[in-house]
């Protein structure tokens, strides 16, 4: 069988595929991946054939200064640009790529409607993967009117309740007990875990029997942070933890300037190297940080800033498993209260360890193999 994975977006739409896509790829069938131009070379170093398709939505690395929440920014932000703009584009693309590698089965995120379209004019089946944790933003009442223009474009009857995007196979990576119960999940969902890694040789910063802290605004909007880095930096230098800080390939961390012993800055690191270390987690509550929290049983301290990051931040909130503060207001004192509390108080443990074992007793991504392997093919 060959698969084509498709995402619309950076790492946090491309990383949620690759466990599946790895999963197939043992089981012997034929793997490609197809996303943004700027996404290929990664999506190459994660060892899978790439092909261009769409507009870039990624960050170029140009900084901007950091806005106030705006739910209705954010919105508005994904139904024009995901949707009206970018999935035209994409579906068109796709169709072209498909005459050329001509798969068997699509596999899409959640977010990116084009090959979808693609998909369903090809008659080919296809496989829906969830990628933002909370439910909230890709949600029908948001995309059915605009999803349907570009559909109409192509030719294909209206839609409603994003039904045509989940009626073969939706994957969630996810806990169910996360996601938004407004929004809940059609009859064909399936849940999947990837199993985390545990420890391996300690890294050079790790401190036998004191609290470590992740740091973390993702790969997207770090460079959208104004001040937030600095602020949140100067109220870790008054928390009694080792802090592990990444602030992304398109930032130097030489313009922090001097930190404390306990307070180590990188461009980059795997998570899968530092969450097993980990106490608690400062992050902007963008679903890939968050899902790495979740699987390692970590409480937060989520600083949102825009896409589904405040939605997951209202779950965090509701489900005890940290708190959630102003990105605009919060001062290095805020930060400082706010982690220490995290650190301290057992109760957010407690309900960050409930869903990491609701997600651990998910199959692993080869069990799910056969439900692709399954799918009617063209």
């Amino acid at each position: 069988m060959r698969v084509m994975f498709t995402f619309a977006g950076g790492n946090g739409h491309f990383r949620p595929l690759v466990p599946l896509a790895r999963a197939l790829t043992d089981a012997g069938h034929t793997i490609a991946f197809t996303g943004e131009p700027m996404m290929v070379p990664i999506v190459e170093a994660a060892g899978f054939t790439a092909f261009p398709s769409g507009p870039n939505l990624g960050s170029d690395g140009t900084r901007r200064p950091l806005l106030p929440v705006d739910r209705d920014r954010e919105d508005a932000d994904f139904r024009d640009g995901f949707v009206r703009r970018t999935a035209p584009l994409r579906a068109d693309d796709v169709l072209a790529l498909c005459e050329h590698w001509a798969p068997d089965l699509l596999v899409n995120d959640e977010a990116d409607h084009g090959p979808m379209i693609a998909a369903e004019k090809l008659g080919l089946p296809h496989v829906t993967v969830l990628v933002m944790a909370a439910g909230a933003l890709v949600r029908p009442d948001l995309v059915d009117e605009a999803l349907n223009e570009v559909r109409a474009a192509h030719g294909l009857v209206p839609q409603r309740n994003l039904d045509l995007a989940y009626r073969h196979l939706v994957l969630s990576p996810f806990p169910e007990g996360f996601r938004d119960p407004r929004f809940p999940l059609p009859p064909t969902a399936q849940f999947f875990h990837t199993p985390v890694p545990g420890r391996r040789a300690a890294p050079e910063w790790y401190v036998e029997g004191r609290p470590t802290v992740y740091f973390t605004l993702g790969t997207i909007f770090n460079t959208e942070s104004g001040d937030l880095f600095a602020r949140v930096l100067a109220g870790l230098r008054d928390v009694d933890a080792t802090c592990v800080v990444t602030v992304g390939n398109l930032v130097d961390p030489a313009e922090f300037g001097w930190q404390p012993e306990h307070i180590h800055l990188a461009k980059y690191l795997p998570q899968d190297d530092v969450l097993p270390y980990c106490d608690a987690v400062v992050t902007h509550g963008g679903s890939g940080s968050l899902l790495g929290a979740i699987a390692h049983g970590l409480p937060m301290v989520v600083l949102p800033m825009g896409a589904d990051q405040p939605h997951n931040g209202d779950r965090v909130t509701e489900l005890g498993l940290g708190t959630v503060l102003d990105v605009i207001d919060a001062t290095p004192e805020d930060v400082r209260e706010a982690v220490s509390m995290v650190l301290r108080e057992s109760s957010y443990r407690e309900a960050a360890a409930r869903l990491r074992d609701q997600v651990t007793a998910y199959p692993s991504p080869e069990k799910i193999v056969p439900l692709l392997e399954g799918l009617p093919l063209r």
